[in-house]
């Protein structure tokens, strides 16, 4: 359904810089019909990008962004890291369900002043549109029925999906915001921080012997274990860690779940666990309590550890994980 000023029954300010932000949609698109060059670039304004666009190619088809965007609003977890990382402070994004305000792991200098547009899974498009941004960013997965409404507000970049792939979703992202020379220094260093820790915790060898798993008590849900096609996993490689065996059970390669009956299932040399949610709600209370979990290898030799779920679960991108990376280093070097 088309994004209408009478469908929010917006205030008249409201309604006026909803105008507004619908006009200098409009006036992007025209301008990039107008005159497009081989590059993908428009117009001839080198120095500060005014009036220019390029293309980028989404989940949703070629998209003709400003070079320099000035405004932007991103509606997730790693799209709001992928800002951050570049140097980029959104004008608005979205919270999860089960906190308030955004994610503890960023530097709180590079969010203040951000404005809160609503739940992840519900952004308020009104409060976007207020915003009057030249740039959304989001994926097909999260917003897909709202990519209409969201495109006639600003031009709307959308990834597939979200997690697994975010290194080729970051390079989206960072041919949005026009970054790309930024990207390359982002990963660059994050490979060599990986090699670090790498090398702090024993080596490639000592690395690949030790198993890990990554497990999620989440609120209204059974335990999630993490398989090789998650976020985190794709971390814990990068680092040359060993999983135990059961990862490779996970459905869809992405998680695997298991009741409190059934956690042995997930012992191994070292686990990290984070709950989202209450968590009595989660069953973490009822599950760390028992004697099944107080009788696994890695509870008895003190090698699990509670990690935050903002962070290794939430994050999605490289500010937060050149974060665990240091956790990882701190919980897995001999003291």
């Amino acid at each position: 359904m088309p994004l209408t000023v009478s469908r929010f029954r917006s205030s008249p300010r409201r309604r006026a810089l909803l105008t507004a932000s619908l006009a200098l949609t409009g006036a992007l698109a025209l301008g990039a019909c107008g005159s497009s060059d081989s590059s993908g670039s428009s117009g001839s304004d080198e120095g500060s990008g005014a009036g220019r666009t390029h293309t980028v190619r989404t989940a949703m088809g070629d998209v003709s962004v400003p070079v320099a965007p000035k405004r932007v609003v991103v509606l997730d977890t790693a799209e709001l890291d992928s800002a951050i990382s570049l140097g980029v402070t959104p004008v608005g994004t979205t919270h999860v369900e089960a906190g308030s305000g955004f994610p503890g792991y960023l530097p709180k200098d590079k969010v203040s002043g951000v404005k809160d547009v609503g739940e992840m899974l519900n952004p308020d498009l009104e409060a976007i549109a207020a915003l009057e941004p030249d740039l959304i960013l989001t994926s097909k997965i999260r917003h897909a029925a709202k990519y209409d409404q969201l495109k006639q507000i600003a031009p709307t970049v959308m990834t597939e999906t979200t997690g697994y792939p975010w290194k080729e979703n970051f390079q989206v992202h960072a041919d949005a915001l026009g970054k790309k020379a930024e990207a390359k220094k982002v990963v660059a260093d994050y490979r060599a921080h990986a090699r670090k820790v790498t090398e702090a915790i024993g080596g490639p060898a000592k690395a690949e012997r030790t198993k890990v798993n990554v497990i999620r008590f989440v609120e209204g849900a059974d335990i999630r274990l993490y398989g090789e096609q998650s976020y985190i996993a794709t971390i814990l490689k990068d680092v040359g860690l060993g999983r135990a065996p059961i990862s490779a059970k996970a459905k869809d390669g992405f998680s695997y779940d298991l009741s409190p009956e059934k956690i042995d299932l997930a012992d191994t040399d070292v686990i990290f666990r984070s709950t989202y949610g209450d968590p009595k709600k989660a069953k973490q209370t009822r599950t760390t309590s028992s004697g099944l979990w107080k009788n696994m290898k890695a509870v008895r030799s003190g090698n699990v550890h509670t990690v935050d779920d903002e962070l290794w679960i939430q994050g999605i991108g490289y500010t937060a994980a050149d974060r665990i990376l240091d956790e990882l280093r701190a919980d897995l070097t001999e003291k």
